[in-house]
């Protein structure tokens, strides 16, 4: 366990983030699903057998509003669940799937307040020690979203974030699994575009990235065949746009983050109007996006 948490968050493995059969975790789910997790990896213990942590139980309630029943639905979830866990056999290099659930047990006061006491199963977490790969996850980033698609959209991001390319395209059937979407849910092609606008805007408005999400159809009625993801790292007045908003209460968050992310009518002036010229980096993005569509190699953005 080289890696350790930090400014930049806690190194949440690659088996973790791309889990499958989450579909049934809330947003708050998966929010206190990454404190936990933190816990446990920050303990440095997360390869012993048998180990039990402690963690007040305050500090898994998402806002100054949570209940304790709401935790305790949580909890329950997080114990129900089973999940798919990719990850490579540290003996022999094959590509294994490892059905578990997340947790072994959630040991609470039955006053709701005081510490919560949990184990993690003693296969997952070799399993997850060993990873070579890792998304920085900011736990108040986690928290201040209300979509489990925009948390599960963010944590794809962050550990894209290092790569030597910006732009991927997904079957729709493998996007779907990464963002914990149930099967039957969202069949229509304009409902499931719904949904990937709604997480889009929360990764725009509140996390260190921003990102673009196309769709893929062979014409503009086809079924969707391919989700096509484009990111890059914010700077400037986008970066400094999004500490303020982290420093904004939840309500009424999603009117804000489309108002920013609505765009500017021009003023009308007398002569010609002065467009003002896109970005090199978003005119790459534009490039690569329209290059995936097309089959062809993406290229890093510069």
């Amino acid at each position: 366990m080289s890696q350790t948490t930090n400014a930049a968050g806690f190194p949440k493995p690659a088996e973790l983030i791309e889990i499958t059969g989450a579909s049934a975790l809330e947003a708050q789910d998966r929010a206190v699903l990454n404190v936990l997790y933190q816990h446990a990896h920050d303990s440095g213990h997360l390869t012993k057998p048998g180990v039990k942590w402690e963690i007040p139980a305050v500090a898994l309630r998402t806002s100054r509003h949570e209940s304790n029943d709401r935790l305790q639905d949580t909890l329950l979830r997080l114990m129900q669940v089973v999940v798919q866990v990719p990850y490579a056999d540290q003996a022999t290099g094959d590509a294994r799937v490892l059905s578990t659930h997340l947790f072994r047990f959630f040991d609470r006061s039955a006053k709701g307040a005081g510490m919560v006491r949990f184990g993690i199963p003693e296969e997952l977490g070799p399993v997850l020690a060993v990873s070579g790969r890792w998304g920085r996850i900011k736990a108040a980033t986690v928290c201040a979203m209300t979509s489990k698609y925009a948390i599960a959209l963010y944590e794809m991001v962050q550990l894209r974030g290092g790569m030597d390319r910006c732009v991927e395209t997904f079957p729709v059937s493998r996007f779907r699994e990464l963002l914990s979407v149930p099967k039957g849910a969202y069949p229509a092609g304009k409902d499931f575009v719904r949904v990937l606008d709604a997480a889009a805007l929360e990764v725009n408005g509140l996390s260190d990235y921003s990102v673009q999400v196309q769709v893929v159809r062979k014409h503009p009625k086809a079924p969707i065949t391919a989700v096509t993801l484009a990111w890059w790292r914010k700077e400037g007045d986008a970066f400094r746009a999004t500490q303020r908003e982290m420093q904004e209460p939840k309500l009424g968050r999603r009117a804000r983050l489309q108002a920013a992310a609505a765009p500017v009518p021009p003023t009308p002036k007398r002569g010609r109007a002065k467009v003002p010229a896109a970005s090199a980096q978003q005119l790459d993005l534009v490039d690569a996006l329209a290059a995936e569509k097309a089959g062809g190699e993406p290229q890093r953005a510069k």
